[in-house]
């Protein structure tokens, strides 16, 4: 049996904007499927809007798909250096009958619509161009008479088996004769895109459910033009938590702004491959690149709007911020510290094997890069700020907790080593010998250590302190408790 052709898909955003989050899905799933099956990914900026499209929003298509790793297979395609094309499929179409000129005005159309909206009718053409006699016709094209040229929708339906929805079926008769080149001969975005879709090769279209009323006219086209059509599939929308279409009211919609705000770029991918797509059984949803290109199938797509929970996806950035090899986190963390004024890169070379075991430390609790900045700040500083919240709980009675903050300092001081095990030991016994739990120790030393009311444990927080900085961080709590009374 022959193998089944690799297809060629792509992805065709328009530069009026930013890449947002549901554009970087579409990208990601076809680019996951053209990665499992062997396939082509394409990419095509669709600039043909000059009055809105600009180079800026070009450069951040380029750069969130960079950004995600979503690497494209040949040279990019612009729309609107196909001009020529699109006008000679056009003129292809107007000579084998499936398209006419239509010299009604802007203004005659709306004067129609505006009349048929007072009888209560939908508007829709009336096809009175197409029943101009042909020389009126070329008298009037003859006299420069500007026009626009209509597709002919024949009787009958239009149909397809979507790789998403399953069967469907538009009546034509719902269907109004469609303009596809303009008055000034440029092409109206459906003839532009199975013109280019054509030349491009491209065997699917996978795109977002808002393009469904799209695909009739798309496939009428196609079929006028004697070409092959491709396989449609439609994704599904993406929903902020309150269930409506996801918008800049429900935070950051724009690839970018997920970039400079700590995410790392897997955990994104991972993230976008689980709105609309499972794999299906009981599977671990955080996963690798490689992971998700072997799992991928159009099987899996699902019907259903997915809702994007800015929540999860810093869940999901922390899941793989804990995995990720500390030399690649390295590089992502250091020059914000810097920028922070927390250290200078010499200092951090220079403590290179402490500074690693800090990071490690430091992302367990951390859901972005700019927590691990956040929690930083008590190892590098000589002083620290004390959170208010975790002074009044840990620090609530501070003629308590002076004395065994106190015998704390003399425990640690005494100690033959700096390692985990014996601090733990040793403060176990304390905790015992003053007749308290070890919490009512542990909780208001945390405090004094990083001035903070949750931390990475105790006695690994000490040993990234060191000895001198840990007892000196003691000696200033047990002053400033002195202070209170």
């Amino acid at each position: 049996m022959t193998a089944p052709t690799p297809p060629r898909l792509r992805f065709a955003p328009s530069p009026t904007g930013y890449l947002h989050v549901g554009g970087a899905r579409t990208a990601l799933f076809n680019w996951l499927l053209a990665r499992k099956t062997g396939g082509t990914f394409l990419l095509r900026i669709e600039d043909t809007d000059k009055a809105r499209s600009t180079d800026d929003s070009t450069r951040a298509i380029f750069e969130g798909l960079t950004w995600l790793g979503l690497d494209w297979d040949e040279e990019v395609v612009f729309q609107g250096a196909n001009l020529e094309r699109h006008r000679a499929d056009a003129a292809r179409m107007l000579a084998s009958g499936a398209v006419y000129r239509c010299f009604c005005t802007s203004e005659e159309l709306t004067k129609r619509r505006e009349e048929a909206e007072a009888r209560k009718e939908a508007f829709k053409y009336d096809r009175r161009c197409d029943l101009l006699p042909p020389a009126e016709v070329q008298r009037r094209v003859s006299a420069g008479e500007p026009h626009v040229l209509r597709f002919r929708v024949p009787a009958g339906e239009t149909a397809w088996d979507d790789l998403v929805h399953g069967v469907i079926t538009f009546p034509n008769k719902d269907i109004e004769d469609f303009v596809i080149l303009r008055s000034d001969a440029t092409p109206i975005y459906n003839h532009a895109v199975v013109s280019d879709d054509i030349a491009m090769g491209v065997t699917l279209v996978m795109r977002g459910d808002d393009h469904i009323s799209n695909t009739p006219k798309q496939i009428l086209l196609y079929q006028a033009l004697g070409a092959t059509l491709p396989r449609f599939g439609h994704l599904p929308m993406i929903h902020g938590t309150d269930g409506k279409k996801l918008s800049k009211r429900h935070g950051a919609t724009a690839v970018g702004d997920y970039q400079h705000l700590g995410i790392l770029p897997q955990a994104m991918v991972n993230f976008l491959a689980l709105l609309g797509w499972s794999p299906g059984g009981d599977f671990d949803e955080v996963m690798s690149l490689e992971q998700l290109i072997e799992a991928f199938s159009t099987d899996g797509l699902l019907r259903k709007a997915s809702v994007f929970d800015p929540k999860k996806l810093e869940w999901m950035n922390g899941q793989h911020l804990s995995r990720l090899p500390l030399e690649a986190l390295e590089p992502r963390v250091t020059p914000l510290l810097i920028a922070a004024g927390l250290a200078t890169a010499d200092d951090l070379a220079a403590r290179r094997d402490w500074y690693f075991t800090l990071l490690d430390l430091l992302r367990v609790r951390s859901r972005l890069v700019d927590d691990i900045v956040r929690q930083a700040g008590p190892y590098f500083r000589d002083t620290i700020e004390y959170d208010a919240d975790a002074v009044a709980k840990q620090w609530k009675e501070p003629a308590v907790v002076r004395p065994l903050l106190a015998a704390t300092r003399e425990t640690l001081a005494a100690l033959p080593d700096w390692a985990p095990a014996t601090m733990e030991e040793a403060l176990r016994a304390l905790a015992e010998a003053q007749g308290v739990g070890g919490g009512k120790i542990f909780q208001p030393l945390r405090v004094a250590l990083t001035g903070l009311g949750v931390s990475p444990g105790i006695f690994d927080v000490m040993v990234a302190l060191g000895r001198a900085r840990t007892l000196q961080r003691i000696a200033d709590a047990e002053a400033l408790l002195g202070t209170m009374g």
